[in-house]
């Protein structure tokens, strides 16, 4: 599953109509209708101002709008767009300026989706992964050894304290987890003490680590 990091606007123009798109991150149905309502007030001339919007990783609300746009030419085929590419907690909002001509239900299907999908090509997405957070106590002995392994191996160093012992917060991925765990008690010798493991979410972006998700 994919949600934005950012919030972006995209313009595309066909048969002289303009199609506005704007997409923002939200975590509430509540939120996507504020932010529907914010871009209906900015765009209070046009004529349209279809929507879609999913949140959840579920899908668990959502919901849809032509806006007078003949039925299922805007707010479903944006829609399919969202799901299609995986998005959750994302809602889309497309203006349109009528130039004079019409474009028929196919057309208008095209322009919709076409807006949508130009916004989200440039914005700055991140996948939703599940893994492990695990925070391990060793000595100083084993801190290059255990360093080299995090590094060749993708595991995350999330924070690393040095006291009288070293004590290493790290993040696995969830299909790695068990066999990378038991290859840090191999190099070790065993010499290493797990003092926390929790199920985390967290983002990556370029399939690299981003931050957690909560």
């Amino acid at each position: 599953m994919k949600i934005i990091l950012e919030n972006n606007e995209a313009e595309i123009v066909e048969k002289k109509s303009r199609f506005i798109a704007n997409i923002a991150m939200v975590s509430s149905e509540e939120e996507a209708l504020e932010f529907i309502d914010k871009i209906k007030k900015k765009y209070y001339d046009a004529r349209h101002n279809c929507y879609a919007y999913i949140i959840g990783e579920e899908g668990n609300k959502k919901k849809c709008s032509d806006d007078g746009e003949p039925q299922r030419s805007a707010g479903m085929p944006m829609m399919e767009v969202l799901e299609n590419q995986g998005y959750f907690d994302i809602v889309a909002v497309v203006t349109r300026y009528f130039g004079g001509t019409l474009l028929g239900v196919g057309g208008l299907i095209r322009a919709y989706q076409g807006a949508v999908i130009e916004a989200l090509v440039n914005t700055k997405t991140g996948e939703i992964r599940d893994g492990f957070r695990v925070q391990y106590k060793f000595g100083y002995d084993f801190y290059g050894k255990i360093k080299y392994i995090a590094d060749s191996e993708n595991i995350v160093i999330e924070d690393t304290v040095f006291d009288e012992m070293v004590t290493i917060s790290l993040i696995f991925e969830k299909e790695t987890c068990e066999r990378l765990q038991k290859k840090l008690v191999e190099e070790t010798d065993a010499n290493i003490e797990q003092l926390l493991i929790e199920k985390i979410k967290y983002i990556t972006v370029d399939d690299k680590w981003y931050k957690e998700y909560k």
